[in-house]
C-alpha cells in the first residue's frame, strides 16, 4: 500500500504552492557504494530473521547482480526485471507484515518472497545499483494506475522504477502489473505524480530535472529504508 502523494504533487494544488512547498524537500544522501556488500554478513541476517528457507534464492540473487555487472544496461534492466518479477509474489503489506504501508529493503524482499509495488520497484532499484548502474539513470515514479476492471478501469496508487539511458530519453519502465520493460509512451495507463531516488525527489519525471533540496516531508518511508539499507552492509 502506498501513502498519499506529497500534498505539493496534488493536482488541485496551485503552481505556486507546488513550487514553495516542493522546495522544502531535502535531497536525500547519495547512495552508498554497494558493490561493497559482504554476502556471507547478509545471509547471516537473512536467517536470523526469516530463517534458512530463502538462502538460495539469495544466493541467486548475489549471483545475478554479480553476472549482470559484465552486461551492457538493457541487457541489466531485462536480467533483473525477470529475476524479480518471476521470485517475487505479489502481496500486500497487511498480508507480509501485519502493517498497512511499510517499505522495505531488498532483503526483507527475498527473506519473504512477497511484497507490493513499491517492494518490487526498491528490490529493482537496488539490484540495478549492484549491478553498476548510477543512481541518476534510475527513478523510483510514483503513479496512479488505470487497472481493469469488469466495469470499465479502476484509478490506484502504484509504483515502478524508471530508467533512463540519458537525460534526454524517454524512460523505460519497470514494473510487476507490466512485466514487459516498455517506454513510457507505451504505458498510457500510468499517469506519473511525482519521482524520486537516492539523490533526492523531482517534480516530474523528465531526466533532465534536477532534485530540489528541503525537508523529507512525506517521503520519511524512502528516507527510513534507506537507512536500513546501509544498515545491511552496503557502506
Amino acid at each position: 500500500m502506498l501513502p498519499e502523494p506529497p500534498s505539493m504533487f496534488r493536482q488541485h494544488a496551485s503552481p505556486v504552492t507546488v513550487l514553495r512547498r516542493f522546495s522544502l524537500l531535502l535531497v536525500l544522501a547519495t547512495w552508498y557504494a554497494i558493490a561493497a556488500l559482504d554476502p556471507a554478513a547478509l545471509q547471516q541476517q537473512l536467517i536470523a530473521r526469516f530463517g534458512p528457507a530463502r538462502v538460495v534464492l539469495l544466493k541467486d540473487w548475489l549471483q545475478m547482480t554479480k553476472t549482470a555487472r559484465s552486461l551492457g544496461d538493457e541487457a541489466k534492466l531485462r536480467q533483473v526485471n525477470d529475476f524479480i518479477n518471476r521470485n517475487i509474489v505479489f502481496e500486500g503489506d497487511i498480508g507480509v507484515w501485519q502493517q498497512s504501508d511499510y517499505w522495505v529493503t531488498q532483503l526483507e524482499t527475498l527473506g519473504q518472497g512477497r511484497g507490493d509495488c513499491e517492494d518490487f520497484a526498491i528490490a529493482k532499484y537496488v539490484s540495478l545499483r549492484m549491478a553498476g548502474i548510477p543512481a541518476s539513470k534510475l527513478r523510483l515514479i510514483y503513479v496512479k494506475a488505470r487497472l481493469k476492471t469488469p466495469n470499465g478501469t479502476m484509478p490506484q496508487a502504484h509504483m515502478v522504477l524508471a530508467y533512463y539511458a540519458t537525460p534526454n530519453a524517454e524512460p523505460q519502465v519497470l514494473d510487476n502489473l507490466d512485466t514487459t520493460i516498455r517506454p513510457a509512451s507505451r504505458r498510457p495507463d500510468l499517469q506519473p505524480v511525482f519521482s524520486f531516488n537516492s539523490e533526492g525527489i523531482f517534480a516530474g519525471v523528465s531526466g533532465k530535472e534536477k532534485a530540489t533540496g528541503g525537508g523529507i516531508g512525506r517521503l520519511s518511508r524512502w528516507e527510513d529504508v534507506l537507512r536500513r539499507i546501509r544498515a545491511e552492509g552496503y557502506e
